[in-house]
Parts: C-alpha cells; structure tokens; sequence
C-alpha cells in the first residue's frame, strides 16, 4: 500500500453509525464495525490517516442489551445522530427489530436521515426497518432468507431478491445509496464492499486475510450452497442420489441418468426434487459442480480448462457461464480476488 506524500490532504473520516436497539445481534453489530476498525488499524501500519469514524448509537446512550445478553455502548442517542454526506448509517437486525419497530421512534428517525446520509444500509432482519420506513421503495433488497416473506409484506414495492448475499454494487454509487444485506455473516461481507469502494480493493482484501477470512464474497453470491440441503430428506432414494452426485460430477447427469441412477421416472424425479428442495435436477447438478469449481479454483492448482473439465462444464465458457449467472463474477476473477496463495 503507497503512503500519500506529506502534501496530500487528508479527508476527514468518514462516520459509520449502527443503530442498535435491545435484543439486537451482536454480530450484526460488531462483525461490520470490526471490517472498518481493521481498515484504519491497517492504514495506520502503513502511515496513513484513518479512513473511518465507528460508533453505536442507541434509543439512549447507554448500554444496549444484545440478544446473547451482552452489552453494546451506545455514546450517543439516535436522536443526537447527525447526517452528511461522509456518514454511512447501518441498521443491524436480530430478535428485537420487531419490538424496536412497534414500541421505539426507529422508524422516525430513519425516515429523518435517510435524505440527510451519504448511505444508509442494513443487515440482515434490519431491512424491515428500511422497509416499513418507507425506505425500500423502487429498491434492490435482501434480508436473512427467514425474513423474506416478511420483508415482501412489509416493502411491496421493493424488488426482493432473497437469495443473493447484499445488494451494494460500488459502479452505481447513487443507486447503491440505499441497500440492505443477508443474515449475519453477510454483514460483513457488506462492509468489506463498503471499504473496496472506499478505499480500493487491496485494502478490501487486506482486512479480510487479517480478519481470517476466505474470501470476500460478491454481493450477488446465494445465500445457499446446495451441498446444505435440507436433511433429512424426506424420499430416501433421493437422499442416496444426492450423496451419489458429487462423486460423479465429471460424468454426464442427464436427468434420464439422475432418473435411472435413483430408479425413478424423469417426471417422478423432477417433481421430488421440486418438493424436497425446491429446484430442479439440472439446477441441482450445476450448483454442486459450481461448488467444486470454485474449491478448485481457490487452491489455484488447476487451470479453468481443466477445472471446467473436472468439473462436467465441458468448456470453459459454461463455466463462465454459470459462474456470471449464479455468482455474479467470472472464474478469473474469484481464483485472483480469492485463490489462495
């Protein structure tokens, strides 16, 4: 990372606020702020000014009881929250959003910042707050997929996508003014998309190696992987073809050989996995060579010729493919953002 010469002005940093409320989760909380702690820990190493200002604000200042019973310090009340274009508001989610909704003035107050911040965001079950705001109006959202059906209720007029991990995307910064993100984890995966766009994409990946991380996900990624299917499944020789599957992904699983495999009808096959998990045979089969692609891909000791061969993509543009359709990033581009080594 270059250090600025001594002549370069320094920008003041830019404020990141989380609405905290009782029964809040503490992950959804910390786990961001910590990506933006870390950021300024690692430009401070390379004698650069820190980037960002983080704190918790609360109905009161005071201490917030979280859902795992530990306290958060708020230092100011959300009423004391000032906006401005170099603050980035996040409202975090957990057990007492719905409390906080009825029962607090959450609503009001982010009716009041939402014109008056650079950004205004959420995580996971904090999108309800965005959404019975009024603030997810003509928007792309997501939330923990446990909540999707009550974030449709609550924004009709949002467009829900409950299956992709957050929804800031830094090439369009006035659309990306407002966004939401999944459960938890994808919190993070959120900041460290907030921080490339911020501040460039080797300090992003910096604060995730530092973090431990294995990699910064694309905001367009499932929330899913397939591999975590339900169990048990309820047809017991689909759950032996299921097991079948991944030991034969370079083979050619056609429906009439997952049929046979299974010892059903194509039409009987297609309709328990259309029952059981809610996808198809072709869709099933994808995901999972996906999911071995990008193993391979991450050890880096395979070409995407040969991954996609290994794998059952054949060519490399099907992997492509399916890598832009369900990742919304190209097999290049994860092995060099996330390869390891």
């Amino acid at each position: 990372m270059p250090r600025p010469s001594p002549s370069s002005p320094r920008p003041p940093p830019h404020r990141v606020v989380c609405l905290a409320f009782p029964g809040v989760m503490s992950l959804d909380v910390l786990g961001p702020l910590q990506v933006f702690a870390t950021a300024n820990d690692l430009r401070r190493k390379h004698g650069q000014a820190p980037r960002y200002r983080v704190e918790v604000a609360g109905p009161q200042a005071g201490v917030v009881l979280t859902s795992a019973g530990i306290g958060l310090m708020a230092t100011r009340a959300w009423a004391a929250v000032r906006g401005g274009a170099d603050c980035t508001v996040l409202v975090p989610g957990g057990d007492g959003i719905d409390a906080a909704v009825r029962e607090t003035p959450l609503l009001a107050v982010l009716q009041r910042l939402a014109p008056r911040v650079g950004r205004l965001g959420s995580v996971c079950s904090g999108a309800l707050a965005l959404g019975q705001a009024g603030l997810l109006d003509g928007v792309l959202a997501t939330t923990h997929w446990s909540r999707a059906e009550q974030l449709r209720q609550c924004a009709p007029r949002a467009t829900l996508d409950a299956d992709r991990l957050h929804t800031f995307d830094a090439a369009h910064p006035v659309r990306s003014r407002r966004f939401t993100s999944a459960g938890v984890t994808a919190g993070i995966d959120l900041a460290l998309a907030l921080v490339e766009a911020d501040c460039g994409r080797p300090l992003a990946l910096a604060v995730a190696r530092q973090l431990v991380m294995f990699m910064r996900r694309p905001g367009g990624q499932p929330q899913f992987s397939p591999l975590l299917a339900p169990e048990p499944v309820r047809a017991p020789r689909l759950a032996r073809l299921l097991d079948w599957i991944p030991g034969q992904i370079g083979s050619n699983l056609t429906v009439d050989a997952l049929a046979a495999q299974a010892r059903l009808a194509p039409r009987t096959l297609a309709r328990a996995f259309a029952q059981e998990l809610g996808t198809t045979p072709g869709r099933y089969v994808e995901q999972v060579r996906l999911e071995a692609a990008t193993a391979l891909l991450g050890q880096r000791q395979a070409s995407i010729a040969t991954v996609a061969r290994l794998c059952g993509f054949g060519h490399p543009d099907t992997l492509r493919r399916s890598f832009q359709r369900r990742m919304a990033i190209s097999p290049r581009a994860f092995a060099e953002r996330f390869g390891l080594g």
